[in-house]
């Protein structure tokens, strides 16, 4: 694509002047006035011809390949016209996750091929990309541009932001006496033989060895721990429903970051953490991984969660995820609901699912609706209002009372509480022995 410059503009302005001059002065002479413009085309026609030259255009974009919510970071466009001494200017398409700190490019890169940086906050979680790159040109004599647009396929992961999601974690494992995000060795509670030790007044008969009492003449006892290598699977609803916003921010990243939290919390115990994304159809699956340092890859999946205006198809959900798993697992599920009628199809798949598996549900209250509800009514529309969200909010009751009778965990947590009590339950989970 060519077209012609700010500097060709304004010469063709200039010569106008003295074309209208000689009208006036020569009226029989008129066409010199035309000399100029033919002169102008004539140097645009060379302009044009000199500075073609896509052929020889090479270009690239460098970004991290991840960055974090909130997050500042630069991107490098590289780009030459074969060894010319044409200085090209850039520009580059991006989505909405990002946000350029002073535009998107224009600047000249340096003459015979350069870097131009060019920097991006990260505004939402998700894969942000960089699909397209605009480069320009002009000729010798600067009347012309030449341009070009370059498909590009770069992609940065917007990670959730897990600072406050650590910090929240480890003072729940200090709380909890995690030390060193071991299981729990506190005698008579878990399934898992630890050690013998000598029977002191007060334990439990169940716990005495009798053999090995024989053997050495004194009374011993077994000391159990907490099991580790449990399979936990955190399946996140990211429909329409769940895309909704919550005091400014979306359910469904509210629901990833209790995730992570909860994530984070399960590998320092030893056990292992799967993730699962779905609204009409599953959308991320990763495989089952083990140990701190997997932490990193269960965040990279979370930031695949994208948002989604379809409706949550539960049955496919989670009759995938049961198909894949081969053991008993505990399927920790974010999501929502609105009346029994939606949830009629999700209370048949969940009920096939509890006959195997330990399954929780992680409910995040509905602040505006208790809000309406608890309004004093001030007119007969206030009324309405809160008849109408009082019976939302007593349908949503009927649809976790019969989850809870189907043998389901329900947690109905404020939002900004979702995951420490999602914590709060899985430690207690264990401890009782339920995974």
């Amino acid at each position: 694509m060519i077209y012609p410059s700010g500097r060709a503009v304004w010469a063709a302005a200039a010569g106008a002047i003295p074309a209208f001059l000689i009208a006036l002065a020569l009226p029989s002479f008129w066409y010199l006035g035309l000399l100029w413009i033919c002169i102008l085309l004539a140097f645009l026609a060379v302009d044009a011809a000199a500075g073609r030259g896509r052929a020889s255009l090479t270009a690239s974009l460098s970004a991290p390949p991840q960055v974090g919510v909130g997050g500042r970071f630069t991107l490098h466009v590289a780009a030459s016209l074969g060894g010319r001494q044409s200085a090209l200017q850039a520009r580059v398409g991006h989505d909405q996750r990002l946000a350029p700190v002073a535009g998107t490019g224009g600047a000249a890169l340096p003459a015979n091929g350069g870097t131009l940086d060019l920097e991006f906050d990260a505004l939402r979680r998700g894969i942000a990309s960089f699909d397209r790159l605009w480069l320009r040109w002009r000729g010798p004599f600067g009347l012309i541009w030449n341009q070009v647009v370059l498909p590009m396929d770069r992609k940065v992961a917007v990670l959730p932001d897990v600072r406050s999601a650590r910090d929240e974690a480890i003072t729940l494992l200090q709380r909890s006496a995690l030390a060193d995000g071991h299981a729990q060795r506190r005698a008579g509670q878990g399934r898992e033989f630890e050690a013998l030790k000598d029977y002191q007044p007060g334990m439990g008969r169940r716990m005495i060895d009798w053999k090995r009492s024989a053997r050495h003449g004194k009374l011993l006892a077994r000391e159990f721990r907490v099991e580790e290598n449990n399979n936990i699977v955190l399946a996140i609803d990211c429909g329409r429903l769940m895309c909704e916003p919550v005091d400014g921010v979306p359910k469904v990243d509210r629901a990833v970051t209790a995730a992570l939290l909860s994530a984070f919390i399960a590998l320092k115990g030893g056990d292992l953490v799967s993730l699962f994304s779905f609204d009409a159809r599953p959308r991320v699956s990763s495989g089952a991984v083990r140990g701190s340092p997997s932490f990193m890859m269960i965040q990279k999946r979370a930031a695949e969660v994208d948002y989604s205006s379809e409706e949550t198809n539960f049955t496919l959900a989670l009759t995938t995820l049961a198909a894949k798993l081969d053991r008993r697992s505990l399927v920790i599920i974010f999501t929502d609901f609105v009346d029994p009628i939606s949830a009629e199809l999700m209370l048949r798949t969940v009920g096939r699912l509890t006959e195997r598996h330990l399954v929780l549900f992680m409910l995040m209250k509905d602040a505006e609706l208790e809000a309406l509800a608890d309004m004093a009514p001030a007119t007969p529309e206030d009324v309405a209002r809160a008849v109408t969200a009082g019976g939302l909010l007593r349908q949503r009751q009927v649809v976790i009372g019969r989850l809870r009778l189907l043998g389901a965990h329900v947690i109905e947590a404020d939002h900004q509480r979702l995951g420490p009590a999602l914590v709060e339950r899985y430690i207690q989970l264990k401890e009782e022995n339920l995974l």
